[in-house]
């Protein structure tokens, strides 16, 4: 497989991510008091939020990369 259908694939499954969830997020969980039995815990959301414009350009530029055939030359 060449490299550039690796990142084509890439791409394509960002611009997925991006399409379905509106970005890339994730929890950031921080122990505050732990005494024991008693544990006190925050959480905060944090992340990337893309609009879907750039994961249509991302998908689109990924499947672009995947379609196009290979150069030959010719000997």
């Amino acid at each position: 497989m060449s490299p550039r259908r690796i990142i084509g694939l890439t791409l394509v499954a960002l611009g997925m991510v991006i399409l379905l969830w509106g970005g890339v997020f994730w929890t950031d969980r921080d122990t505050i008091v732990n005494t024991g039995t008693l544990e006190v815990q925050t959480k905060a959301r944090h992340g990337v939020a893309l609009p879907p414009i750039v994961g249509g350009v991302v998908l689109v530029s990924g499947i672009i990369l995947v379609l196009i055939p290979s150069r030959r030359s010719i000997s």
